[in-house]
């Protein structure tokens, strides 16, 4: 029994005092470990990082909202001065376009001021001369004629072409010349004025003399400046109509046709047509006679629009040289 109570008890002693130290350490550590890993603190963390998110993303929406508006503001400025710089470039190109027709409309009048004082000179010099060839010129008495055209009548009728070429471009100047010819003419026993189709310019004097009276010719001139009927650009359905209408044995009438273009498929078929309205008397004279008056507006188009302004100058120049009358080609429509 002796030998077993000489064992060392220390070695039992030992490793129970490190097994408890163990226990101890591991509650120790469980402990720390389960401070540490609190889930409630993490829950709390998880909650501040959501929120401050939220508060970026709507921060971010207002960022944008502002870039957006930002954006149209700075469309709208860019388009303004796009606008602003576009009216700038017109206005400069109208006042350069002013100050070059300024200077165009002055060298202009210098030049027409030159013509017009060498006209003057040359008037006064062709006056000179005139006076001096006519000195002894004694008119016969049954010369009749003005500017080598006939003014023997006593009945005038004015046959005018109405269409757009004529009153947009020439009718200034059919005033002119209509008021001339009545002037050729101080003492009439009858007017009457219709358009190339035949139609007249007073409906209440249809198919009757107009009373010469200083009164009716302002009311023709008048009534002339802004009479727009319409017309076909041919002489014939007036000139018969004149004739067949007018025309009585032992009147002395005078027709004027005022023109400046024939759009008549046949201009031969005119003067036949006219030639057996218009025949002759017993005496070989012509019913009436036919004068004419060419406004050249065609010839200021191209080439190739000047067809009927050739026509209308062919046609009365042989319909004037058949039927008495004289043919005027003016030079310029204005």
């Amino acid at each position: 029994m002796s030998p077993r109570r000489d064992r060392n008890p220390e070695g039992v002693s030992l490793s129970f005092l490190d097994v408890i130290s163990c226990g101890f350490g591991a509650i120790i550590l469980l402990l720390v470990l389960t401070r540490v890993f609190d889930p409630v603190t993490i829950d709390a963390s998880i909650v501040d990082l959501d929120g401050y998110v939220e508060k970026l993303e709507r921060e971010l929406v207002e960022l944008k909202g502002e870039t957006l508006n930002l954006n149209r503001t700075l469309i709208r400025r860019q388009d303004q001065n796009a606008e602003e710089l576009e009216k700038l470039t017109r206005v400069t190109s109208e006042e350069q376009a002013i100050e070059k027709s300024v200077d165009s409309a002055s060298r202009e009048d210098a030049a027409a001021n030159a013509i017009r004082e060498q006209l003057a000179q040359a008037r006064q010099q062709m006056s000179a001369e005139l006076q001096a060839l006519l000195k002894d010129y004694r008119r016969a008495e049954d010369d009749q004629t003005i500017g080598g055209i006939p003014v023997d009548s006593e009945y005038v009728i004015f046959i005018i072409d109405t269409s757009g070429s004529m009153f947009n471009y020439a009718w200034p100047l059919v005033v002119q010349k209509l008021q001339e010819t009545l002037e050729v003419y101080p003492n009439l026993k009858g007017i009457q004025v219709m358009n190339d189709m035949g139609n007249y310019m007073f409906a209440q004097y249809a198919g009757e003399w107009i009373p010469d009276t200083p009164a009716r010719r302002r009311a023709i001139v008048a009534r002339l400046r802004d009479w727009n009927a319409f017309s076909n650009s041919s002489p014939v359905e007036g000139i018969t109509r004149a004739i067949s209408t007018f025309y009585q044995p032992g009147r002395k009438i005078s027709l004027y046709v005022f023109g400046d273009e024939f759009t008549g498929r046949s201009i031969q078929q005119v003067l036949d047509t006219v030639d057996r309205i218009n025949r002759r008397d017993d005496n070989g004279r012509r019913l009436v006679r036919i004068h004419g008056v060419g406004f050249p507006v065609q010839f200021a188009a191209p080439p190739q629009f000047q067809d009927t302004g050739i026509k209308f100058s062919i046609l009365m120049r042989a319909l004037c040289a058949a039927h008495e009358g004289t043919f005027v080609a003016l030079n310029d429509f204005r």
